[in-house]
């Protein structure tokens, strides 16, 4: 946490303006991944029988109906978190296990196709971008086009996903201004990886508890409103303690780098 709150300060410092830029990104990027999940929550919900989150409000794109304050708060200082979840009644539900495993995988589902969504488009938009000379550079070099796209391992990925791109680099660029639709993508599907991966941890309120719970277990966890607050408690220690910042990190990472790859080996890229 005191590592990215770090970062926030050093990049405010040394570059305001991309500082603004950076955190308007993140902002549109964040509601967009948070609100998305709930709605897909809810949609699936009022499709199993129960039009709970319909009455409540729950199907708009409205971020007050959705947002959770320490949710997002935790996914801005430590990359991961969560919004309010969505009013479910199970006695609606037309098959009570079945549903309730579809509605806790939605979230997940949908945060997922949006990350390879844009993964896919941003292996797009990069033959656009750069120039064939930038191409022959890359193969002399690297032998492979991953150099230009994965943000984990590579520099300029990185520097495009966080506004960082050099003189040098803008005149590599057959379309500058593709850089800007490359960043919000790169950071759309970053945040939507990081969503659906830290919702698979079987803890209350995350959607991991229900797919153990539906799958695993066979429905035999039934926690109280008491025992419910205590686990949300205990996730929210664990957030903020870091312990599960690396083991979320590497998860990312990998699967961040091995769908994009995927995807140049596909279009001949790699």
């Amino acid at each position: 946490m005191f590592g990215r709150l770090q970062w926030y300060i050093n990049y405010l410092t040394s570059d305001p303006l991309g500082f603004l830029l950076y955190v308007l990104y993140f902002s549109v990027t964040v509601l967009l991944s948070l609100i998305l999940h709930e709605i897909s929550h809810g949609y699936v919900a009022f499709r199993c029988g129960d039009p709970t989150a319909k009455w409540m409000g729950r199907l708009s794109l409205d971020p007050r109906k959705h947002l959770d304050p320490i949710g997002t708060i935790c996914m801005v200082f430590l990359g991961f978190g969560w919004a309010k979840p969505v009013p479910v009644n199970p006695r609606n539900f037309h098959n009570y296990r079945r549903d309730d495993f579809l509605v806790s995988v939605a979230g997940i589902c949908m945060n997922l196709s949006l990350f390879i969504l844009c993964a896919a488009l941003s292996v797009g938009i990069n033959r656009l971008m750069w120039t064939d000379e930038f191409y022959q550079y890359l193969k002399s070099t690297s032998g492979n086009m991953l150099l230009a796209l994965d943000p984990y391992q590579y520099s300029i990925a990185y520097r495009l996903e966080y506004g960082m791109v050099t003189t040098d680099m803008v005149s590599f660029m057959a379309h500058p201004w593709l850089q800007y639709v490359q960043r919000f993508l790169l950071m759309m599907g970053q945040i939507n990886l990081s969503l659906a991966v830290f919702n698979l941890i079987p803890i209350p309120p995350l959607d991991g508890y229900h797919l153990v719970n539906d799958t695993i277990l066979k429905g035999k966890l039934q926690l109280d409103r008491k025992k419910f607050q205590i686990a949300q408690i205990v996730l929210l220690v664990v957030c903020l303690s870091g312990a599960l910042t690396s083991v979320l990190t590497w998860a990312n990472e990998t699967i961040y780098s091995a769908v994009l790859h995927l995807f140049l080996l596909m279009t001949g890229a790699a």
